[in-house]
């Protein structure tokens, strides 16, 4: 096994149904990131969307900037920035930024993004969006690596521009987000990370292409997102995460449904997709992305994390989990017990396989 970096994404959701002031929300957050150097997680993710009612973390380059400044350790990455959605001098500038910040601790992930609605509210066309990325990822490593790039593309401009200041790291490392063939061959035609969501069977698609590219997958790291959350018996974690749990992957249902990717019966038997509240905190069982939740004891998370890293491929391992944890609306008292049971009594056993 080669997993090297356990980290935690945090995407700043506030619903209604539980929701805080808007200040307290957000000390209570970064708060979190603080525990988690603590407690000895390697890395905080970041993640981005826009126009969401919960408040879903619109400026992550700002977050991360505050995360640098109060914390010594730990990493910091995006996981990820909606690219298409933005200019590309200006994420390399604010990753400089972050990176000066912290003492070369960033990481830069990007990737395609996927709902109508910030494209629509951004006046930005979807059907741009592979191309858009596809130019702005190059052309932001040229400007991170400190070289003077004179670039005129379709999307993108930068005339005789340096990155001052340079970032701390050079390379600075940068992901990209990808689940579809052509994503993952973008990803790895280019050398960048890979960023994934759902089955690890997706990495074998990144190692084939790597492999076609002429790159060696043991240059590459691979991280994977889960779903977990820690409670000292089973029935208290459901209990606790259930709501945030069925508020999160209804959203991600229903922006599905909103973008096309899910379609036929599905697209209108949402609420039947999703189970409720109840359901899951009866059935103890809920799939994200077409995959297992790890909710329960240390012992419970343990078993199961170990069991989907060991199906990763074996030329291609997952060298970075990315733990969702922090659920919406769940009480951060509750986010802190699970985040200390995880890194106590499920991380070390984890690194030792």
């Amino acid at each position: 096994m080669s997993l090297r970096d356990i980290g935690l994404l945090y995407s700043f959701r506030n619903p209604e149904y539980n929701r805080l002031p808007w200040d307290e929300f957000y000390r209570n957050e970064l708060d979190l990131t603080v525990y988690a150097e603590e407690l000895g997680y390697d890395t905080v993710w970041l993640t981005e969307h826009h126009f969401i009612d919960d408040g879903y973390s619109p400026s992550l380059f700002v977050i991360g900037g505050a995360i640098a400044a109060k914390t010594e350790k730990i990493r910091i990455g995006t996981y990820i920035v909606l690219m298409p959605l933005h200019d590309a001098v200006f994420v390399a500038e604010d990753a400089a930024a972050i990176d000066i910040i912290s003492g070369g601790r960033f990481d830069l992930g990007l990737g395609l993004g996927y709902r109508p609605g910030e494209f629509t509210g951004l006046g930005i066309s979807m059907k741009e969006r592979g191309a858009r990325l596809s130019e702005a990822a190059p052309l932001i490593r040229e400007l991170l690596a400190g070289e003077e790039v004179d670039h005129e593309g379709k999307f993108y401009t930068a005339k005789n521009a340096k990155l001052t200041p340079p970032p701390i790291q050079n390379p600075l490392p940068m992901w990209l987000a990808a689940r579809a063939d052509a994503a993952l061959d973008r990803a790895a035609k280019d050398g960048f990370h890979l960023a994934g969501i759902g089955a690890p069977e997706h990495q074998q698609g990144y190692i084939d292409a790597l492999k076609r590219h002429g790159r060696n997958p043991k240059d590459y790291n691979i991280a994977q997102l889960v779903v977990g959350f820690c409670a000292p018996d089973t029935q208290s974690a459901w209990d606790r995460c259930s709501d945030g749990l069925h508020h999160m992957l209804k959203n991600y249902m229903q922006w599905g449904i909103e973008s096309g990717d899910i379609t036929g019966e599905a697209a209108w038997d949402v609420d039947n997709l999703v189970p409720s509240p109840d359901q899951m905190r009866q059935n103890r069982q809920a799939d994200f992305f077409g995959q297992a939740t790890y909710i329960g004891t240390p012992d419970e998370i343990y078993e199961g994390l170990a069991k989907y890293l060991k199906s990763a491929p074996e030329e291609g391992p997952i060298t970075h989990l990315v733990v969702m944890m922090d659920l919406p609306g769940v009480k951060p008292e509750y986010v802190r017990e699970s985040m200390k049971l995880f890194a106590e009594e499920v991380a070390p056993r984890l690194r030792a396989l």
